[in-house]
Protein backbone atom coordinates (compact mmCIF):
# COMPACT_ATOMS: atom_id res chain seq x y z
CA UNK A 1 0.00 0.00 0.00
CA UNK A 2 1.74 3.34 -0.56
CA UNK A 3 2.13 5.05 2.53
CA UNK A 4 3.02 8.52 3.55
CA UNK A 5 6.77 8.57 1.88
CA UNK A 6 5.02 7.37 -1.11
CA UNK A 7 2.44 10.04 -1.72
CA UNK A 8 4.93 12.79 -0.63
CA UNK A 9 7.13 11.47 -2.90
CA UNK A 10 4.06 11.34 -6.06
CA UNK A 11 3.43 14.92 -4.46
CA UNK A 12 6.88 16.51 -5.19
CA UNK A 13 7.37 14.60 -8.16
CA UNK A 14 3.83 15.75 -9.77
CA UNK A 15 4.13 19.63 -7.89
CA UNK A 16 6.52 21.05 -10.84
CA UNK A 17 4.74 19.38 -13.44
CA UNK A 18 1.78 20.89 -13.00
CA UNK A 19 1.24 23.83 -10.00
CA UNK A 20 0.14 27.26 -11.57
CA UNK A 21 -1.17 25.58 -14.90
CA UNK A 22 -4.67 25.08 -16.35
CA UNK A 23 -6.36 21.86 -16.03
CA UNK A 24 -8.07 21.67 -19.92
CA UNK A 25 -9.35 17.76 -20.10
CA UNK A 26 -10.26 15.16 -17.13
CA UNK A 27 -10.81 12.43 -18.92
CA UNK A 28 -12.42 9.29 -16.59
CA UNK A 29 -12.61 5.90 -17.98
CA UNK A 30 -13.61 4.39 -14.59
CA UNK A 31 -15.62 6.13 -12.01
CA UNK A 32 -15.93 3.06 -9.34
CA UNK A 33 -13.35 3.39 -7.21
CA UNK A 34 -13.71 2.91 -2.97
CA UNK A 35 -16.61 6.22 -3.45
CA UNK A 36 -17.71 6.73 -7.08
CA UNK A 37 -15.96 9.59 -8.44
CA UNK A 38 -18.68 12.29 -9.20
CA UNK A 39 -20.08 13.05 -12.61
CA UNK A 40 -19.79 16.56 -12.52
CA UNK A 41 -16.45 16.54 -11.76
CA UNK A 42 -14.95 17.26 -14.96
CA UNK A 43 -17.39 20.03 -15.65
CA UNK A 44 -15.91 21.60 -12.31
CA UNK A 45 -12.47 21.67 -12.23
CA UNK A 46 -11.97 22.40 -16.70
CA UNK A 47 -10.35 25.70 -17.31
CA UNK A 48 -9.15 25.94 -13.89
CA UNK A 49 -5.78 27.18 -12.78
CA UNK A 50 -4.29 24.46 -9.99
CA UNK A 51 -2.93 26.48 -7.37
CA UNK A 52 -1.39 24.18 -4.56
CA UNK A 53 -0.49 20.65 -4.89
CA UNK A 54 -0.68 19.87 -1.01
CA UNK A 55 -0.80 16.96 1.08
CA UNK A 56 -2.66 15.70 4.61
CA UNK A 57 -1.38 12.32 5.74
CA UNK A 58 -2.22 9.90 2.39
CA UNK A 59 -4.20 12.25 0.67
CA UNK A 60 -2.98 14.50 -1.86
CA UNK A 61 -4.74 17.65 -1.99
CA UNK A 62 -4.97 19.67 -5.63
CA UNK A 63 -6.31 22.75 -4.55
CA UNK A 64 -8.57 24.77 -7.42
CA UNK A 65 -9.88 28.60 -7.27
CA UNK A 66 -13.47 27.03 -6.56
CA UNK A 67 -12.47 23.93 -4.80
CA UNK A 68 -10.24 21.00 -3.92
CA UNK A 69 -9.71 17.92 -5.93
CA UNK A 70 -8.91 14.89 -2.98
CA UNK A 71 -7.34 11.89 -4.37
CA UNK A 72 -6.10 8.59 -1.87
CA UNK A 73 -3.78 5.99 -4.24
CA UNK A 74 -5.60 2.83 -1.85
CA UNK A 75 -4.07 -0.17 -1.92
CA UNK A 76 -1.93 0.27 -5.34
CA UNK A 77 -2.66 3.20 -6.81
CA UNK A 78 -0.07 5.87 -8.65
CA UNK A 79 -0.10 8.78 -10.61
CA UNK A 80 2.12 8.91 -13.22
CA UNK A 81 3.23 11.62 -15.84
CA UNK A 82 2.60 9.98 -19.78
CA UNK A 83 2.75 11.34 -22.83
CA UNK A 84 -0.21 12.76 -24.42
CA UNK A 85 -2.08 10.65 -26.90
CA UNK A 86 0.08 7.45 -25.60
CA UNK A 87 -1.60 4.68 -24.99
CA UNK A 88 -3.61 3.60 -22.09
CA UNK A 89 -2.92 0.64 -19.88
CA UNK A 90 -5.29 -1.68 -18.90
CA UNK A 91 -5.63 -0.20 -14.74
CA UNK A 92 -5.21 3.05 -16.17
CA UNK A 93 -8.55 5.12 -15.33
CA UNK A 94 -8.29 8.51 -14.84
CA UNK A 95 -6.17 11.28 -17.03
CA UNK A 96 -5.44 15.26 -16.62
CA UNK A 97 -4.61 17.14 -18.92
CA UNK A 98 -2.98 20.80 -18.31
CA UNK A 99 -1.64 23.52 -19.99
CA UNK A 100 1.36 23.10 -21.69
CA UNK A 101 0.68 18.83 -22.56
CA UNK A 102 1.44 17.81 -19.38
CA UNK A 103 -0.61 14.63 -18.71
CA UNK A 104 -1.15 12.16 -15.36
CA UNK A 105 -2.84 9.38 -15.34
CA UNK A 106 -4.20 7.73 -12.22
CA UNK A 107 -3.24 3.82 -12.09
CA UNK A 108 -5.13 1.82 -9.61
CA UNK A 109 -5.65 -1.70 -10.34
CA UNK A 110 -7.61 -2.45 -7.25
CA UNK A 111 -9.52 0.54 -7.56
CA UNK A 112 -9.61 0.85 -3.90
CA UNK A 113 -8.59 4.79 -4.08
CA UNK A 114 -10.37 7.96 -4.19
CA UNK A 115 -11.07 11.18 -6.49
CA UNK A 116 -13.36 13.45 -4.88
CA UNK A 117 -14.51 16.84 -4.85
CA UNK A 118 -14.47 19.02 -2.32
CA UNK A 119 -16.06 22.49 -3.16
CA UNK A 120 -15.31 26.22 -1.42
CA UNK A 121 -18.47 26.62 -0.39
CA UNK A 122 -18.19 23.64 1.76
CA UNK A 123 -15.32 25.23 4.01
CA UNK A 124 -11.52 24.70 4.46
CA UNK A 125 -10.29 21.07 3.04
CA UNK A 126 -9.14 20.02 6.29
CA UNK A 127 -13.01 20.21 7.65
CA UNK A 128 -13.61 17.41 4.82
CA UNK A 129 -14.83 14.00 6.81
CA UNK A 130 -11.78 12.31 5.80
CA UNK A 131 -9.05 14.60 6.91
CA UNK A 132 -10.65 16.44 10.59
CA UNK A 133 -9.95 13.96 12.74
CA UNK A 134 -6.28 12.91 11.42
CA UNK A 135 -3.91 12.73 13.90
CA UNK A 136 -0.67 15.43 13.41
CA UNK A 137 2.37 15.23 10.93
CA UNK A 138 5.29 13.32 11.36
CA UNK A 139 8.70 15.53 10.96
CA UNK A 140 6.73 18.93 12.05
CA UNK A 141 6.98 20.86 14.61
CA UNK A 142 3.38 19.22 15.89
CA UNK A 143 4.71 15.74 16.28
CA UNK A 144 6.96 16.06 19.73
CA UNK A 145 8.22 13.44 21.81
CA UNK A 146 5.46 14.36 24.59
CA UNK A 147 3.05 14.53 22.33
CA UNK A 148 3.58 11.00 21.74
CA UNK A 149 3.71 10.04 25.22
CA UNK A 150 1.06 12.14 26.36
CA UNK A 151 -1.60 10.91 24.16
CA UNK A 152 -0.98 6.85 24.53
CA UNK A 153 -1.85 7.26 28.65
CA UNK A 154 -5.01 5.99 27.99
CA UNK A 155 -4.84 3.55 25.02
CA UNK A 156 -4.89 -0.12 26.59
CA UNK A 157 -3.89 -1.07 22.48
CA UNK A 158 -0.79 -2.47 21.25
CA UNK A 159 1.59 0.65 20.00
CA UNK A 160 1.48 -0.83 16.79
CA UNK A 161 -2.03 -0.52 16.44
CA UNK A 162 -1.59 2.65 17.80
CA UNK A 163 0.74 3.77 14.89
CA UNK A 164 -1.42 2.65 12.34
CA UNK A 165 -4.76 4.35 13.16
CA UNK A 166 -3.61 7.56 12.75
CA UNK A 167 -5.14 9.47 15.79
CA UNK A 168 -1.76 10.38 17.01
CA UNK A 169 0.31 10.61 14.55
CA UNK A 170 -0.44 10.35 10.78
CA UNK A 171 1.34 8.24 7.65
CA UNK A 172 3.09 5.48 9.83
CA UNK A 173 1.92 2.58 7.85
CA UNK A 174 2.70 -0.48 8.34
CA UNK A 175 6.08 -1.04 6.98
CA UNK A 176 7.23 1.96 8.61
CA UNK A 177 5.66 1.05 12.14
CA UNK A 178 7.69 -2.04 11.70
CA UNK A 179 10.92 -0.75 11.12
CA UNK A 180 10.57 2.22 13.37
CA UNK A 181 9.93 0.08 16.22
CA UNK A 182 12.64 -2.06 15.52
CA UNK A 183 14.74 1.44 15.56
CA UNK A 184 13.00 2.59 19.49
CA UNK A 185 14.12 -1.26 20.40
CA UNK A 186 10.54 -1.85 21.29
CA UNK A 187 8.43 -5.20 20.97
CA UNK A 188 5.65 -4.48 19.10
CA UNK A 189 3.26 -5.58 21.77
CA UNK A 190 4.16 -3.27 23.97
CA UNK A 191 0.68 -1.79 25.15
CA UNK A 192 0.56 1.86 24.51
CA UNK A 193 0.24 3.39 28.00
CA UNK A 194 2.71 1.09 29.23
CA UNK A 195 5.05 2.87 26.78
CA UNK A 196 7.62 4.99 29.07
CA UNK A 197 8.84 8.32 28.03
CA UNK A 198 12.09 7.22 27.65
CA UNK A 199 10.66 4.59 24.79
CA UNK A 200 8.12 7.25 23.90
CA UNK A 201 11.54 9.95 23.02
CA UNK A 202 13.26 6.87 20.96
CA UNK A 203 10.11 6.01 19.27
CA UNK A 204 9.63 9.48 18.07
CA UNK A 205 13.16 9.98 16.81
CA UNK A 206 13.01 6.60 15.09
CA UNK A 207 9.69 7.47 13.13
CA UNK A 208 11.07 10.76 11.80
CA UNK A 209 14.42 8.71 11.15
CA UNK A 210 12.49 6.07 9.32
CA UNK A 211 10.21 8.70 7.38
CA UNK A 212 13.03 10.71 6.35
CA UNK A 213 15.20 7.98 4.72
CA UNK A 214 12.04 6.71 3.16
CA UNK A 215 11.32 9.87 1.36
CA UNK A 216 15.44 10.47 0.81
CA UNK A 217 15.29 7.04 -1.27
CA UNK A 218 11.65 8.00 -3.11
CA UNK A 219 9.61 5.53 -1.00
CA UNK A 220 9.51 1.64 -0.51
CA UNK A 221 9.51 -0.98 -3.08
CA UNK A 222 5.80 -2.36 -3.25
CA UNK A 223 4.87 -4.84 -5.92
CA UNK A 224 2.34 -2.12 -7.22
CA UNK A 225 3.93 1.07 -6.11
CA UNK A 226 5.61 3.46 -8.87
CA UNK A 227 7.00 6.72 -8.65
CA UNK A 228 5.72 9.64 -10.93
CA UNK A 229 8.87 8.58 -12.92
CA UNK A 230 7.51 4.93 -13.53
CA UNK A 231 10.07 3.86 -11.40
CA UNK A 232 10.02 1.48 -8.74
CA UNK A 233 11.44 3.03 -5.13
CA UNK A 234 14.19 1.45 -3.84
CA UNK A 235 14.34 2.31 0.04
CA UNK A 236 13.67 -0.88 1.76
CA UNK A 237 14.65 -3.34 -0.94
CA UNK A 238 17.58 -2.05 0.08
CA UNK A 239 17.76 -1.37 3.56
CA UNK A 240 14.98 -2.68 5.67
CA UNK A 241 16.11 -4.05 9.03
CA UNK A 242 13.10 -6.09 9.74
CA UNK A 243 10.07 -5.72 7.59
CA UNK A 244 9.70 -8.83 5.19
CA UNK A 245 12.69 -10.70 6.80
CA UNK A 246 11.37 -13.31 8.44
CA UNK A 247 13.87 -16.43 9.46
CA UNK A 248 16.83 -14.32 8.59
CA UNK A 249 19.53 -12.54 10.59
CA UNK A 250 18.74 -9.09 12.67
CA UNK A 251 20.73 -6.72 11.52
CA UNK A 252 22.50 -5.64 14.96
CA UNK A 253 22.66 -8.86 17.15
CA UNK A 254 22.12 -12.08 14.76
CA UNK A 255 18.84 -13.40 16.08
CA UNK A 256 16.42 -14.93 13.67
CA UNK A 257 13.40 -11.98 13.01
CA UNK A 258 10.14 -13.09 13.94
CA UNK A 259 6.82 -12.21 12.28
CA UNK A 260 3.81 -12.21 13.90
CA UNK A 261 0.39 -11.16 13.02
CA UNK A 262 -1.54 -8.12 14.77
CA UNK A 263 -5.17 -7.07 13.37
CA UNK A 264 -4.72 -9.09 10.13
CA UNK A 265 -1.52 -7.26 9.33
CA UNK A 266 2.34 -8.65 8.95
CA UNK A 267 4.53 -7.62 11.54
CA UNK A 268 8.22 -8.05 11.90
CA UNK A 269 10.60 -7.94 14.73
CA UNK A 270 13.44 -9.19 16.75
CA UNK A 271 12.90 -10.79 19.95
CA UNK A 272 16.67 -9.95 21.46
CA UNK A 273 16.59 -6.27 20.31
CA UNK A 274 12.87 -5.75 20.70
CA UNK A 275 12.46 -7.71 24.24
CA UNK A 276 8.80 -8.46 25.33
CA UNK A 277 7.22 -6.26 27.65
CA UNK A 278 7.72 -7.75 31.78
CA UNK A 279 4.21 -6.55 32.53
CA UNK A 280 1.76 -7.86 29.87
CA UNK A 281 -1.79 -7.22 29.89
CA UNK A 282 -3.77 -8.29 27.15
CA UNK A 283 -5.14 -5.73 24.77
CA UNK A 284 -8.92 -5.93 23.34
Amino acid sequence: MPELPEVETTRRGIEPVILNRTLQTMQIRERRFRWPIPDELPQVVIDQPLLAVGRRAKYLLWSFPNGTIIIHLGMSGSIRRVQADSFWNLHDHVEWTFEGGQVLRLHDPRRFGAVLWHPIEDGDILSHPLLKNLGVEPMGSEFTAKLLYDQTRNQRIHIKQSLLNGKIVVGVGNIYASESLFRARIHPETLAQNLTRPQATRLFNAINQTLEAALTSGGSTLRDYMNPNAQPGAYFELHAAVYGKADEPCPQCGTKIQRIVQNQRATYFCPKCQRRPRTRKSAP
